[in-house]
């Protein structure tokens, strides 16, 4: 049985990230995490977006995608419910999962597909060269906003509760081992992760953002209870400090295994015709009198879904 490194989830490809850029950090995590797990290349796929982020699935030599801006999660879907074995990870910024991509985010933790989105935050655009992002906060100056910001920031961990995602988690790309620890327990995770990976853009915000957000930072304390809806959105409402760790976890059936119950029950009624199909769609007719029914209706109320 093989063993695998780290070395073994490096490709070819060098980060053109800039010098100093907090992504390297969550590459670096990626590459531990998926060693740590030990799961084969050929059976992982990373799938991104549009931005400085979503260059990462070029960096790990596994299966990888690189959609348009804000598509990361559709294409994530897809992949999974196609390949239900294969490990999925989807990765991108806050402005791709945040703007753009903001539209597929409820849908995915609602239908808790199992698969993991870390979604590196820096707070800015950066492959753009430093405009206002979704998560831009305070009074910062941006290239579109050269008084201040003025809009109020997202906060990506108070919508993943609402959404009522499965798991949620915070880490900083400056704890790589804190990182590598989050990244493996959203993996085993059977449901939707979500991963808000705080990654310091030091080119268009600033090289002190890593002291900044060092002295805001703190652990979660032992007694904290992550099954618990009401501490998760006192932690999500945190003003003046940045709690980090695993924020939120439950355990509901996944989609993969509704949609295999779906999937049975289709089999069970059998295939139709296109006059059958006419036939299910009729207004009036025999098929829709009091007290009478297609054989595929009859056959789908027999038909009691099995435990996955």
């Amino acid at each position: 049985m093989s063993t695998y490194t780290v070395k073994d989830f490096k490709s070819d490809l060098k980060p053109v990230w800039c010098p100093g850029c907090g992504d390297f950090g969550v590459l670096n995590s990626i590459y531990q995490a998926l060693a740590q797990l030990q799961l084969p290349p050929e059976e992982v796929v990373i799938a991104s977006g549009i931005g400085c982020s979503s260059r990462l699935p070029g960096y790990v030599s596994t299966y990888g995608f690189n959609a348009i801006h804000g598509r990361a999660l559709p294409i994530a879907q897809g992949v999974k419910l196609a390949r239900p074995k294969t490990t999925v990870i989807a990765v991108g910024g806050d402005g791709d999962g945040l703007s753009i991509g903001g539209g597929h985010f409820p849908h995915m933790a609602r239908r808790n597909i199992n698969l993991t989105y870390i979604m590196l935050d820096n707070g800015i655009y950066g492959m753009t060269k430093g405009q206002l992002s979704p998560t831009t906060g305070g009074d910062q100056q941006t290239k579109t906003t050269p008084y201040g910001v003025f809009d109020d920031p997202m906060n990506p961990l108070k919508l993943a509760l609402a959404y009522d995602a499965s798991f949620i988690g915070r880490g900083f790309s400056g704890n790589v081992k804190q990182t590598v620890e989050l990244i493996v327990k959203a993996i085993n995770h059977q449901g939707f992760s979500f991963l808000q990976i705080l990654s310091p853009c030091v080119t268009f915000v600033g090289r002190d953002q890593f002291d900044i957000l060092r002295e805001l930072i703190v652990n979660l304390p032992e007694s904290y209870d992550p099954t618990s809806v009401d501490q998760a959105w006192k932690v999500s409402n945190e003003i003046g400090k940045i709690s980090l760790g695993v924020i939120y976890e439950t355990h509901r059936d996944v989609y993969e295994h509704r949609l295999e119950a779906l999937r049975k029950k289709a089999q069970k009624v059998g295939p139709t015709t296109f006059d059958g199909l006419l036939q299910d769609y009729q207004v009036s007719g025999r098929a829709h009198a009091t007290g009478a029914a297609t054989e595929r209706e009859e056959a789908a109320r027999e038909y009691e879904p099995e435990s996955p």
